[in-house]
């Protein structure tokens, strides 16, 4: 299990359409090597305390491989920026997600879930009232 197979799973736990925004994505793999590196082989980042929270710039450079690959999209990029799966990287990255145990699918499917369900700022409140580690340089205070 390498940072490619983690993040195309994470983001095919969202569903088909699912959309990312790279504060999302940048908390989601933080609470997969946090929460569940054992499960999935990891940890697979390097998170740092940043100014909002836990940040890999690693993370951008993931997207960026799988975005030439034909495996990631990035909407908007004037913008907001978003990140998706194409077609292509749904497929690759449910085959992963259906590798793993029921439980650890489970866990990937409601951490999404969850993380698309909360504001920003609502967001990072959570991570750093759980990961106080992750607050020694943040910017942001609830």
């Amino acid at each position: 299990m390498d940072r490619r197979d983690i993040l195309l799973a994470t983001f095919a736990a969202g569903g088909r359409n699912a959309t990312f925004s790279p504060s999302q994505v940048q908390r989601m793999l933080f609470l997969v090597d946090r929460e569940a590196a054992e499960y999935v082989g990891g940890p697979h980042f390097d998170f740092v305390a940043h100014d909002y929270g836990p940040l890999d710039r690693g993370v951008y450079d993931v997207l960026d491989e799988l975005w030439r690959e034909g495996l990631v999209e990035q909407r908007n990029p004037a913008r907001y920026r978003e990140f998706a799966l194409t077609p292509k990287g749904y497929k690759a990255g449910h085959a992963v997600l259906d590798g793993f145990p029921d439980r650890v699918g489970s866990f990937l499917r409601r951490l999404v879930e969850w993380v698309r369900n909360l504001t920003f700022e609502q967001l990072a409140a959570a991570i750093l009232k759980y990961y106080p580690d992750m607050a020694v340089n943040i910017l942001f205070r609830s």
